[in-house]
Parts: C-alpha cells; structure tokens; sequence
C-alpha cells in the first residue's frame, strides 16, 4: 500500500469522491431506489459518520490550541486589530458580493418561476415544521445583530467547547492567549504547553486526514445511493442556479483577491485549496473541513502559523458566502413560486438580512436552510409558505449544500491568503511551489 500513500492525498480525495459517487449511483440503478437507499444507509453511511465524527474530534481542541499558539507567536496582542479588522471587513465584503451573486443569478434563471408547490410530501411537510421549531431565529435585522454579538461571548468557556461552539471559543482562546503573553516570564511555561499542544494537534489531523479518501468514498456512496440525480429532475433550475452562483463568486471574487490585490498565481490558489475543496464537498460542513483547511493553509498555500490559527477558525464561523448566497437565492424562489412581486427596496433588505442571517451560522450540513426563515419573511412569506418552501428544498438540500461548503472554505482561504500576504506572513517560495501537480 505504499504507493497509495505516495500519492498527493487530494488526489486520493478525488479519486475516493468519484468512486463513490459512482459506485452510489450503480447500486441505485441495479437494486432500485428504495433498496439501494437501505442498502448504502447501512454500510456506507457508517463509515462515512465515522470519518466526520473524527474530524469532529479535532476541531475544538485544534481552534483553541493553534488559536492560542498563534497569539503566541504574535508577540503583541496590538497585531491582533490589524489582523481581525481586515479579517472581519473581507468576510463581510464577500459575504455581501456573494448575495447580490446570487440575487442576480435567481432574477436571470427564475427557479421558482412556475413551481408546482403542490408536490411536496406530507412526512417533508412535518420535518420542516419540527425543523423551524427546533432552530427559532430572531426575526428583525437589529435582534439578529443582537444575537449574534451577544453568542461571541461565552459564559462557560468550557461548556462552550463541550458544546463545539466555535465563536465563543475563539473569543476566550484570544484573550487567553492575550492573558499568556501579559504574564510575561511567569507566563512561559504555559506558553510552551500550548505551543506543545498545538503541534500535537498538528501532526494528530495529518494522521486523521490520511483516513479522508475512504471516508469521502462512502459518504458520496451515500447520497448517491440514497437520493440518486432525482434533484436535476426535480428541482433542476434551483441547483443550477445555486452552483453557477456559487462558482462565478469563487471564480470572480476570490479571483480578484488572489490575482487582482494579491498578485499572485490563481491556478496555485487552487492547486493549494483543492484538498480541503474535496473534503467540504463530500462532508458539507465548514466545522468538520476546518482540519483539512488549516493543514492546507500551512503546507500548501505556505500561510503563516499565526494567520492560519485565527483567521481560518473565524471564517469557518464567520465566513458564510456560500449560506448568504443561498439565502437570497431561497428568497427569490419562494417569490417566484409563490407569485410574490419583489421590489427593489427588498432587494436591498434581503442582501442585508442575509448577511446577518449567516454570520455565526453553525458550519454544520443544511443548517442556513432552516434560518431561511428569517429571510423568507422579508419578502412577505407566511409562516405556512415559509413550511412549504423549506419542506420542498430539505430533502434536496445535501447536494445543495455541498456546493455552499465549498464555497465558504474557499473564501476562508482567500481572506487567509490576503491576510497573510498584507501581514508579511506569507511564504510565496511555499505558495507558488510547482511540485504540487
């Protein structure tokens, strides 16, 4: 087995992702749907929650420790406002482009234009209800603002790490880290602790990476084995126009960052983010990815330790293009579909509540589906339609949401880059490296 490990491990990745649609997609057309959904229910979606349990388990313990190491490194906790602040104030640039993206996008294809609303399923009618239920959000822009400054803010650090909240625990890993270098010479000894740890924590998610192809392998078993390419038949205009949205914002805007602002090499933007591209795709959470970005951040698009430690876990929280994009394009269906006359006062207020709506989002799958509820209500959505609409999408909604994964960690990834390059924090030797084919 030497030679498989020989291989570039995004390779490996692709390689896994291809098989595993494929082998998805030829079980559902040798048993049938229903069999087959129970067939790679059974084995393959095992597998693949193993895999994403595991890099669950790196998470908290990766953004506090490396977090804290990278206020470390820092020296002076005065970087940390130069660096946040131009963090922060992409994130929201992007966020913003990303919406109108995706609004223009939704006026051009129209998928909710003409939608029979009438075909949705009882049992998806009551998932959605019990879904809103269980995610209640706050309805007008100023609560939603509200709410997301007042959730950066932990009461118990350490329940918020047993809770994987990752806002409050890069909050407390910042000033914790602030608190170290304040101590001074007395401070060392747990500065050296964290440092040590975050090493570990290091070399423990490169070993974990290793087990991506085979966990990517089967969770493209099963979404292909359990819901087919029925989504093209079904709700085919929706997924084109979340996909080319999705993709003309990757290529313009994070184009522009890197090649426009930075200049520098686009196609080695790509080449770098391709791994952690892959594993966003096939697991379709921004948390479970934020591993296999960091280790990408570092080794292959050469960012500084410090730069990758903090402004990738405040992406993968922040940072939600791919959410805000979807929101607006939701918006925009559920008018369509339901005849709603959009003006365009709300098309400003949709591009802000979208905004708010994704920042703090939980980068967990399908998650910026159910706070479409806020969204929807811009456009004078009823609480019954709001149901129907999200019922129609949910069971769609993983292939969806891929795509919008993919799409955040790349934006992750081109602020990083930014960020690093500005701060004197990049390694272009490592950047523009050619032996990564």
């Amino acid at each position: 087995m030497g030679w498989w490990f020989r291989i570039d491990l995004w390779k490996r990745v692709v390689v896994g992702l291809v098989l595993g649609a494929v082998t998805g997609l030829l079980l559902r057309q040798a048993l049938g749907a229903d069999a087959a959904g129970a067939n790679v229910t059974a084995w393959a979606k095992p597998i693949g929650d193993a895999f994403i349990n595991l890099i669950k388990m790196l998470v908290v313990p990766l953004i506090f420790t490396t977090l804290v190491s990278g206020v470390l490194a820092m020296g002076d906790p005065k970087k940390l406002g130069s660096l946040g602040g131009r963090a922060l104030a992409m994130y929201m640039c992007t966020t913003l482009i990303a919406v109108s993206i995706g609004l223009l996008i939704g006026s051009l294809i129209q998928p909710g234009a003409g939608f029979d609303t009438t075909t949705v399923a009882t049992a998806d009618l009551e998932s959605a209800r019990s879904q809103l239920a269980a995610n209640p959000q706050p309805g007008s822009v100023g609560e939603q603002l509200m709410h997301t400054i007042l959730s950066i803010i932990p009461t118990n650090p350490v329940a918020a790490m047993a809770q994987g909240d990752v806002l409050p625990i890069i909050f407390f890993a910042i000033l914790f880290g602030i608190g170290i270098l304040m101590s001074g010479d007395t401070g060392k000894p747990l500065a050296n602790v964290m440092n040590s740890a975050a090493e570990a924590m290091m070399k423990l998610t490169l070993i974990v990476m290793e087990t991506a192809p085979l966990g990517v392998f089967a969770l493209m078993a099963w979404v292909m084995g359990d819901r087919g390419l029925t989504i093209l038949a079904v709700l085919g205009k929706m997924t084109a126009s979340l996909y080319i949205a999705c993709g003309l914002h990757i290529l313009i805007t994070y184009g522009f960052i890197i090649k426009g602002l930075l200049r520098l090499p686009l196609f080695d933007f790509f080449r770098g983010a391709v791994d952690a591209q892959a594993v966003a795709f096939s697991t379709s959470s921004s948390n479970a990815t934020l591993p296999m970005t960091i280790s990408c951040a570092t080794a292959n698009l050469g960012i500084g330790k410090p730069i990758a430690s903090s402004v990738l876990p405040l992406g993968a929280t922040i940072n939600m293009d791919g959410t805000a994009l979807y929101q607006g394009l939701i918006a925009l269906f559920a008018a369509q579909a339901l005849g709603i006359e959009m003006t365009v006062s709300m098309y400003f207020t949709i591009a802000l509540m979208a905004t708010l709506v994704s920042i703090g989002t939980a980068g967990i799958p399908s998650v910026s589906l159910f706070l479409a509820a806020t969204t929807l209500s811009v456009v004078g959505v009823s609480p019954d339609q709001t149901v129907l609409i999200i019922a129609l999408l949910f069971p769609f909604d993983r292939i969806l949401d891929m795509m919008r994964t993919v799409t955040n960690i790349t934006g992750d990834l081109a602020v990083a880059t930014a960020v690093a390059k500005w701060e004197g924090e990049l390694d272009e030797v490592v950047f523009r490296a050619r032996d990564r084919v």
